[in-house]
């Protein structure tokens, strides 16, 4: 839902790092302090005992914001999009990802995952809840009612249902950034075929709800409730401005879009054949150029993979003098399990040529025809020179 990708880190759960804003143990504090005062009086009990389940709460509400983002953490990365982390704050949680969608298939299945994963934990509380007490306590005590002996357990339990339904309410607003409006963008996106109208529509509705929020912060400052007050009026300008920043974003696209790989690539590369020993590609390009690693093509000029240095001087290293058999060739040296990554299509666009792994990975890009010959390189230094060009023109 909300967050930023900066953060204190506190575990890694499968493989993925959690951390939380430095702001977030303040807010903790607070509503701990909150619900305790509830507490007490909902179930009639000692400062301590209150305390304690309060603490309990607070602490179990953040580990069900985590479940929410893991949803959407895992589904990213069943479907192939890396997650460099997950970092939860006073707003909710933010798991940031390596690169966007790109289908309004990927788009929506991310989105719904969160939800999906809110809903599993209301299943679970309320299951819990009904299998220790039955539907009376358990409503009592989702109300923070005193009618009736509340235990700890069920009061934690019950107060975790009525939050994680607010939470699940809330998030499905059609309004980016909430994953209600990633929804609505994968689903104008699907309609359209067209990302940007979907980007478009998602942050407008956004801005939207961030009046209307702003509008019910006011009224409750002056004649209901400043607390409510304030907390719209930092959501809806917290809302407002990721909505802003998504149409910017937008923008920033469609010029990046107009621009093709073609446009910005080294069209004179160079590629070592296949067919060539490791010797000869030691002396002729590793020795010459001094680069640590050379794009690989066949016969007849088709991106085949990477040759590394160090792969090179190995085998030339290890291959006795007086060896028999014919010498090693650069194609049993090529790495070619992500051959598919470290190429794209020279007709494809910049927006394309952001979202691909191998860039990341390699430090560069092949860019190949639609027959798979290479035509020519681009270097992250040439993209950030051409994204500099594009913004300076925005």
């Amino acid at each position: 839902m909300f967050g930023r990708p900066g953060s204190i880190q506190l575990a890694r759960i499968f493989g993925i790092r959690v951390g939380v804003d430095a702001s977030w143990f303040a807010v903790l504090f607070i509503l701990i302090f909150f619900l305790s005062t509830q507490f007490r009086e909902t179930m009639d009990s000692s400062d301590s005992a209150a305390y304690a389940t309060a603490v309990v709460s607070a602490l179990l509400l953040f580990a069900s914001v985590l479940v929410h983002e893991l949803g959407h953490a895992l589904a990213a990365r069943r479907l192939g999009i890396g997650v460099a982390g997950i970092t939860i704050s006073p707003l909710g949680g933010f798991a940031m990802m390596r690169r966007e969608s790109r289908t309004p298939h990927e788009e929506l299945l991310v989105a719904a995952a969160g939800p999906a994963a809110t809903v599993l934990v209301i299943v679970v509380c309320v299951a819990l809840d009904l299998i220790v007490v039955g539907p009376g306590r358990f409503l009592h005590a989702a109300v923070l009612s005193n009618d009736v002996r509340i235990t700890p357990v069920l009061l934690t339990l019950s107060w975790l249902v009525t939050m994680n339904a607010i939470v699940l309410v809330f998030n499905l607003i059609p309004a980016y950034p909430l994953d209600g409006g990633r929804i609505a963008r994968a689903v104008v996106w699907s309609v359209t075929g067209d990302r940007n109208r979907g980007t478009r529509a998602a942050a407008r509705l956004g801005q939207g709800f961030a009046l209307v929020l702003m509008g019910i912060g006011i009224w409750s400052l002056l004649g209901w409730d400043a607390i409510v007050g304030l907390w719209c009026l930092f959501v809806g300008f917290t809302i407002g401005g990721a909505a802003r920043a998504l149409l910017a974003q937008s923008a920033f696209a469609e010029r990046l879009e107009e621009v093709s790989v073609a446009d910005v690539m080294d069209e004179q590369p160079i590629g070592v054949p296949e067919g060539l020993t490791a010797e000869a590609a030691l002396d002729e390009f590793f020795l010459r150029y001094r680069w640590p690693w050379f794009p690989v093509v066949d016969g007849d000029g088709r991106f085949t993979g990477v040759l590394r240095e160090e792969r090179v001087r190995d085998a030339v290293a290890h291959r006795p003098r007086d060896a028999s058999g014919p010498p090693t060739s650069v194609a049993e040296l090529t790495e070619t399990d992500h051959a598919g990554q470290w190429r794209i299509g020279e007709d494809q666009s910049l927006r394309a040529l952001l979202d691909s792994e191998g860039l990341r990975s390699l430090g560069a890009i092949m860019a190949v025809d639609r027959g798979g010959v290479l035509r020519g390189v681009v270097t992250a230094g040439r993209l950030r020179r051409a994204l500099h060009a594009a913004v300076s023109t925005r």
